[in-house]
């Protein structure tokens, strides 16, 4: 059993601060479905888009950890091991419940109205459960044991795998939804970890950028 030695060990806590972002926007997305108007297709479009967003963002970040994070627990701890093997159980709940979801939005998107939008409410529901149980789980059970005995570098792969998969033209996007979630002590040392051309673009653009499109997303959350 190999323990990461206490100069390498890795930092957590910005794992929290990207479940923050989940447990937000998987309380959202129901909400501003139950508020689009019957037959407001433009309105369903938008949704429909961040709802991918969302399930991109997701697999990515769950796919990262199926793949760099629950092997090397596996192979390195004893007692936890039923914990890491509870956390690969419920990321095929959580991917079963999101598929139904995926499975329900065109009927909805293409002719929104309460009809069709109950039942892709209670799929989207359902995974939020699925999901709320998972993080809570994770956060309280794993993040000390991945601190305990993955290195450093070996948790920033996920990152780095993360960063790689994303498509560019998401990444601003991504990048200003974590931020949203996290407290000015957290930005500041997220916007520390950048690199310098990736702050400027941020700055320059990607702020605003940002605003924008969840100003157009949550347009409807007064009604929800």
């Amino acid at each position: 059993m190999t323990t990461a030695t206490a100069s390498t060990r890795p930092d957590t806590h910005d794992m929290i601060v990207v479940h923050r972002v989940f447990r937000r926007e998987s309380d959202l997305m129901p909400r501003l479905i139950r508020a689009v108007p019957d037959g407001d297709t433009a309105r369903a479009r938008v949704l429909a888009d961040a709802f991918g967003d969302y399930q991109l963002g997701l697999h990515l970040h769950h796919s990262g950890e199926d793949e760099l994070v629950w092997p090397l627990l596996l192979a390195r701890v004893d007692l936890e091991a039923d914990m890491v093997l509870r956390m690969e159980a419920q990321h095929e709940v959580i991917a079963r419940t999101l598929e139904e979801a995926v499975q329900r939005m065109p009927a909805w998107r293409s002719a929104p109205s309460a009809a069709t939008a109950a039942p892709l409410v209670t799929a989207l529901t359902e995974h939020r459960t699925a999901l709320i149980e998972h993080l809570n789980d994770e956060e309280e059970h794993i993040l000390p044991v991945i601190e305990e005995h993955l290195t450093a570098a070996e948790w920033g792969r996920l990152g780095q795998r993360f960063g790689e998969e994303v498509p560019k033209d998401k990444m601003l996007y991504f990048l200003g939804a974590i931020l949203e979630e996290a407290s000015p002590a957290e930005q500041q040392a997220m916007m520390a970890n950048l690199p310098a051309p990736a702050r400027l673009v941020w700055r320059a653009v990607g702020r605003r950028q940002y605003r924008s499109k969840v100003r157009k997303i949550r347009a409807g959350l007064a009604r929800a």
